[in-house]
């Protein structure tokens, strides 16, 4: 097979992994190219070529369209091939970052070598200093993981479900504890306790893991609750939540695909226990523990926690303000800056600082008065 086919190949195959270039808002847009990505990556905007090593694998993860026995041609690349593919895009200035994955053949110890060699071959030869996230391999080797983390500004690993007992369904060949999390532990305990030197960037990178959302009969209060232990054990990044969509020839064709409102929600959801200050047992789970399909959690939160007791502008502090729907962070910010300066004291003032009053009046007082608000609460 020639190179541009394997490319093609394997640059769609990665479609599959969601990246840096999904928000809060759970969207992920359309590649600028056919395999480049406009993303947001460490804070700064990336056209993020995504691409596997290979989409062979000796896994037979059921819901997976590259799982073993799957009848469809596969593609591989040689570290040197790939590393030197992308390097000659990024001399022509078509790419400032790399997400590279793989599947797994031959264990996957022997994959993350191959993995490991191509960033390296990028790091040194190449003398390549963009961004590059790095996948870690179940059952990655703790020496390993360190040095990938040495190339890497970002690594992660897929858990795909919260639990071993809901992985089962998925991925029965797969070990919860001793293939996945624990690379995620290690990496984690590296990124506390070890200084960074050798790193590429003087830093140690950030750790991120996905989830496939809707086949495993799994609550979203199960999934948030393993990000929620993770982002305070190992201080992970953040979390991707990859909608399931049957794949013909799989063992779980048969299954409905699961709503992208659902990724939507807990993206949101997610975003207000890492930037917002929420505990999980304040989101608003129904009794089987999912939530509302129809409403952005923080405006459902409100609805029932401040509708009664609104905010008062002038006197609350930063985390008050920002548990209010339409107010974020910089609108916050805004908001104490304005105080202190006296520039506060009509609703159009909150306009004029980035406050979507639309959203925002039906949970706030200014002077202690509520604000108009002759619009119904919208929908997300």
């Amino acid at each position: 097979m020639d190179i541009e086919t394997r490319w093609r190949w394997l640059t769609q195959a990665a479609r599959w992994e969601p990246a840096e270039e999904t928000g809060p808002s759970g969207r992920t847009p359309e590649p600028v190219m056919d395999c480049i990505y406009e993303a947001r990556a460490s804070g700064r905007p990336v056209r993020l070529l995504k691409i596997l090593l290979t989409s062979a694998c000796e896994r037979d993860c059921f819901y997976c369209p590259f799982r073993a026995g799957r009848s469809f041609r596969r593609a591989t690349f040689r570290p040197d091939e790939l590393a030197r593919l992308f390097a000659e895009m990024h001399r022509r200035g078509l790419v400032d970052g790399l997400f590279l994955s793989s599947g797994i053949i031959g264990g996957g110890v022997r994959t993350q070598d191959r993995l490991l060699a191509t960033v390296e071959l990028l790091r040194r030869r190449y003398g390549y200093r963009g961004y590059i996230h790095l996948k870690l391999m179940p059952g990655a080797e703790p020496d390993q993981i360190r040095e990938a983390m040495r190339w890497a500004d970002r690594v992660s690993i897929n858990l795909e479900a919260p639990n071993p007992e809901r992985l089962a369904r998925l991925a029965p060949h797969k070990a919860f504890a001793a293939e996945l999390e624990a690379a995620l532990t290690t990496a984690g305990r590296i990124r506390r306790e070890e200084i960074p030197a050798g790193t590429w960037s003087g830093r140690w990178p950030s750790l991120t893991t996905q989830f496939v959302v809707g086949a495993a009969g799994e609550s979203d209060r199960e999934l948030l609750e393993t990000v929620a232990r993770l982002h305070r054990e190992i201080g992970l990044a953040r979390a991707y939540f990859s909608p399931f969509h049957p794949v013909p020839d799989t063992p779980l064709e048969g299954l409905p695909p699961a709503p992208p409102q659902r990724a939507q929600r807990l993206y949101q959801a997610e975003w207000l226990l890492r930037m917002y200050g929420f505990r999980l047992e304040e989101l608003p789970f129904d009794e089987q523990g999912n939530l509302p399909l129809d409403e952005d959690p923080k405006l459902a939160w409100a609805r029932r926690a401040l509708r009664e007791r609104p905010v008062e502008i002038l006197r609350a502090s930063y985390e008050e303000l920002i548990r209010v729907p339409g107010i974020g962070p910089k609108a916050a910010r805004a908001i104490l800056r304005a105080r202190r300066e006296g520039h506060l004291s009509q609703p159009e003032h909150l306009s004029a600082l980035g406050v979507s009053l639309r959203r925002a009046a039906p949970f706030l007082l200014l002077h202690g008065r509520r604000l108009p608000h002759p619009l119904p609460l919208p929908l997300p």
